[in-house]
């Protein structure tokens, strides 16, 4: 009986999943190109903001950057200053101390002389990060903020971080070939290395938290980012800035449903998408969807540096695999010099020299450009709050 109950159960559970079937709706395509404001004031520094346009979730190309509009940053019945367009659709102010007691608001011009303006906002003072740490978890390296507030008056909380990480090229090439005598010779200390390199990547989740639901403003071990112990960033040396935002109610809600919308969409039990409100508007046309929400605030942050000897020794970070290719002449057609003309390209590098049986080279270890010129990935340049 207990077997056929078992045979009835698993038959049951067969037939549910079969009845389950993809559904892929067709998504409708609109040639509307919503401005996009992206960024906050600043009270104690540079505010940037980034404009672009929206585009159909099917399109694959890069988001449509605004470029050639005119930005000021404003003081309610006060200064106004000057936005400049420092990079395709980023727009930088000077680094300002604003009057922490007054509202400030963004407002845009674009280049086919629509006008939009954010709300005017009060400036919310971000009390100091405790620390930034981090622990050793199954999936890999966890690393979380502490920070509070003993005046209870924040509550709501962004972070965003830059990550930098040193790393190598899979060889160290100690040759090169040399174009005017046709040969490979040593690389000497005139030549830029090219073994190692840093890299800084940025955040892209939206991290938020809040403390509303606990008697004090204490946000504790907030997690930030998660590292899988094979990561290549943890083979030498790693380091986080973590910048902290103190919002306001509203700009929480706001964040706390695009994250929903871009993060937490795909599943049965996933939330539905909702209808973003942000603070800005079309000047001359309040119907028109404008995405974004400027708040403002100062800025906190704190940077830590974590080495491969304060990590288990069981994590094996990984490196990008490389072929390591052995050049020998082919007798009795080619000789050991003759082997230069492999690496005349520059795609194709000589790493080392190959030995045999006797105390002269036989031959070239070579491996494409890509394997040990660590630029294709990063840069040589050392950061200048590089430990």
């Amino acid at each position: 009986m207990r077997i056929r109950s078992l045979t009835s159960i698993l038959c049951l559970c067969l037939l549910l999943f079969g009845c389950v079937e993809p559904y892929a709706p067709d998504v409708l395509q609109a040639p509307n190109q919503y401005l996009v404001v992206d960024g906050f004031i600043n009270g104690t520094g540079v505010t940037t903001i980034k404009l672009s346009r929206t585009q159909n979730i099917a399109d694959t190309k890069a988001p449509l950057l605004e470029s050639g509009a005119t930005l000021l940053l404003e003081e309610e019945q006060g200064e106004q200053y000057v936005m400049s367009e420092v990079d395709l659709g980023t727009y930088a102010s000077d680094s300002l101390r604003l009057n922490l007691d007054k509202k400030y608001r963004i407002y845009i011009r674009t280049e086919n002389g629509r006008e939009y303006a954010s709300e005017f906002v009060a400036i919310k003072r971000t009390p100091p990060i405790d620390g930034v740490g981090w622990d050793v978890v199954n999936e890999g390296l966890q690393i979380y903020v502490n920070t509070h507030d003993p005046q209870n008056d924040t509550r709501y909380y962004r972070w965003e971080y830059e990550a930098t990480w040193a790393f190598t090229a899979a060889y160290e090439a100690l040759y090169k070939y040399d174009p005017a005598t046709g040969t490979v010779v040593l690389r000497g200390p005139e030549d830029e290395q090219t073994y190692r390199c840093w890299r800084t990547d940025y955040s892209t989740a939206i991290e938020i938290g809040t403390s509303t639901r606990l008697s004090e403003d204490v946000i504790f071990e907030e997690p930030i980012l998660l590292l899988p112990s094979n990561s290549e960033k943890l083979r030498i040396k790693y380091s986080i800035l973590v910048k902290q935002y103190a919002l306001t109610r509203e700009a929480y809600q706001y964040w706390e449903s695009l994250k929903k919308n871009t993060e937490s969409i795909g599943t049965l039990f996933d939330p539905l998408p909702s209808q973003l409100t942000g603070n800005v508007r079309n000047l001359s046309d309040a119907e028109e969807p404008v995405i974004g929400y400027v708040s403002a605030s100062t800025m906190q942050d704190k940077r830590i540096f974590i080495s491969r000897e304060e990590l288990p020794r069981e994590w094996r970070p990984l490196q990008p695999y490389c072929q390591l290719d052995s050049v020998l002449p082919a007798p009795p057609d080619e000789t050991f010099g003759d082997l230069a003309r492999y690496f005349e390209s520059g795609f194709y590098v000589p790493v080392n020299e190959i030995y045999g049986s006797s105390p002269f080279p036989i031959g070239y270890f070579g491996a494409a450009l890509s394997c040990v010129d660590c630029r294709f990935r990063g840069t040589t340049r050392r950061p200048l709050f590089w430990q």
